[in-house]
C-alpha cells in the first residue's frame, strides 16, 4: 500500500531516494512530509539504517551492483517522477544509471543530483563535508567571533540548508516546468553553490560597501554589537538580544533598568562605546534568572527571548504550513494536540520491498528470480525464494 496521503499537496508524487547521507535524505524528507511517496533504495546487505531522517518514507532493498537490481531500479524510474542521487560524479554513469539512460526510459523523470562540489570543476571528485563546502563558499569565513577562528554552525548551513532543502526547491521547480513542457530534466544541486547562495545578501551588501565593511565579529549581525548577543544569566543560562531597531533598543534599556540620559550611556550605534554597553549588559542579566528575564521582557517588543535547547522545544514539524493542504505531521498535530512526531524515526531496510514491486508491476515469478539472484532482500520476500 502507498505512504502517499490524500489530500497533502505531493499527493501522487513518486520519488526514488537513493540511500545516502543528510542532505539528500532531508530533501526526500521534504517531498515525503507533504505527502510524495518516497521509495527509499537501500543497500540490500545493510543490516540497520540509522536514518533519521526516515519518516514517511518507504524501504526497498535492492543490490546495485548486479545486472538484475540495475534493470530494477530502471523499471521503477519508469514510473516515478523524481530520482535523488547522493553520488559524486560519475558514480551513477558507472552504475548505467545515469541521466542519460534514466530519461531515455523516462522522459517526463526528474532527475535530481546532490553533491557537495557539483558535477564539474577543480574540487568535484573530492570528498566533502559541510564545513569544507563552507569553506569555499566564502560563508565560513564570515562567521565566528572577532580576533578567533571562523565557527561553524554544526552541519546546517550547507547540508541542510544549501544542500537538501535547496535541492528540494530545485525538484519542485522542475515539476512546475513539466507542467508545462511535459519533460522531465536535470537539477544539478551543489551544496557549494546553495549555500553560497544563502549567503547573496551578505555577499551583495559587502559589494555595495554596507553593513558587513567590518572585520568578522565586530559588525552590527555577527556578535559585535551588544545590542544583537546572547548574555548569560544568573542560572547559567542565555538570553538572546536582537534590539536593533531604535524603538526596540530603548524597550531593551527600560528593561534592565538602563536610561541613556540618566546613566549616560553612549549612542547605540557609536562603536567606540559597544564595549562598555557589552560589559553593562552582562553584568545586568547575570543579576536574574533566565525565567525571571523571560517576565520581564515576554511579550515586549524589545527582542529578547530565552535561548532554549531541543529539550525544550516543540518536536520539529515541517515547515511551512500549509492550511488546505497540510503535510503529514501537520495533520497529526491537528487531529491530536501535542502528539508526537518522533515515531518511526528508523526505517527497517527492505521493509517494504515486496509491496514496493508488487506496486511497480513485478510479477511473483521474477520476484522469485529477482530473490533467487541476489539482487532484491527485504520483508516478505523469504516466501518469494520458495
Amino acid at each position: 500500500m502507498s505512504s502517499t496521503t490524500a489530500g497533502t499537496a505531493l499527493a501522487g508524487l513518486k520519488v526514488i531516494e537513493i540511500a545516502g547521507l543528510a542532505p539528500a535524505p532531508f530533501a526526500g524528507k521534504i517531498l515525503s512530509d507533504f505527502g510524495a511517496d518516497v521509495i527509499r533504495i537501500d543497500r540490500s546487505t545493510a543490516v540497520m539504517n540509522l536514518d533519521v531522517l526516515a519518516q514517511n518514507k518507504r524501504s526497498l532493498a535492492l543490490n546495485l551492483k548486479s545486472p538484475q537490481g540495475i534493470e530494477t531500479l530502471i523499471r521503477l524510474c519508469e514510473k516515478a517522477d523524481v530520482i535523488i542521487e547522493p553520488f559524486r560524479p560519475g558514480v551513477m554513469e558507472r552504475l548505467g544509471l545515469g541521466p542519460e539512460v534514466l530519461l531515455k526510459r523516462n522522459p517526463r523523470l526528474v532527475y535530481a543530483r546532490m553533491t557537495g562540489f557539483g558535477q564539474q570543476g577543480h574540487y568535484a571528485k573530492m570528498a566533502g563535508h559541510d564545513i569544507n563546502y563552507l569553506a569555499i563558499s566564502g560563508v565560513l569565513s564570515t562567521l565566528g567571533k572577532h580576533d578567533d577562528k571562523p565557527a561553524f554552525p554544526i552541519n546546517l548551513l550547507a547540508d541542510f540548508a544549501g544542500g537538501g532543502l535547496m535541492c528540494a526547491l530545485g525538484v519542485l521547480l522542475a515539476l512546475q516546468e513539466r507542467a508545462r513542457s511535459g519533460q522531465g530534466q536535470v537539477v544539478d544541486a551543489a551544496m557549494i553553490e546553495g549555500v553560497s547562495y544563502i549567503g547573496s545578501f551578505v555577499y551583495n551588501m559587502n559589494k555595495a560597501g554596507a553593513l558587513f565593511q567590518t572585520p568578522r565579529g565586530t559588525g552590527q549581525l555577527d556578535g559585535g554589537a551588544p545590542f544583537y548577543d546572547t548574555y548569560k544569566t544568573k542560572d547559567g543560562l542565555y538570553m538572546a538580544v536582537g534590539a536593533i531597531e531604535s524603538e526596540f533598543y530603548e524597550l531593551l534599556l527600560q528593561g534592565l533598568g538602563l536610561d541613556t540620559e540618566k546613566d549616560k550611556l553612549p549612542e547605540q550605534m557609536d562603536t567606540r562605546g559597544w564595549p562598555r554597553l557589552r560589559d553593562l549588559f552582562t553584568t545586568i542579566f547575570l543579576s536574574k534568572t533566565q525565567e525571571e528575564w523571560v517576565k520581564v521582557f515576554d511579550l515586549t517588543d524589545a527582542c529578547v527571548t530565552p535561548v532554549l535547547d531541543y529539550y525544550s522545544m516543540p518536536t520539529p514539524a515541517p515547515a511551512p504550513r500549509l492550511l488546505r493542504t497540510p503535510a503529514k505531521g501537520q495533520q497529526q498535530q491537528q487531529q491530536q494536540e501535542g502528539s508526537s512526531a518522533e515515531e518511526e524515526i528508523f526505517l527497517e531496510v527492505g521493509g517494504q520491498s515486496r509491496d514496493i514491486l508488487v506496486e511497480a508491476g513485478f510479477s511473483e515469478q521474477e520476484i522469485r528470480e529477482l530473490v533467487a539472484k541476489n539482487a532484491v532482500a527485504g520483508t516478505g520476500l523469504e516466501k518469494a525464494s520458495l
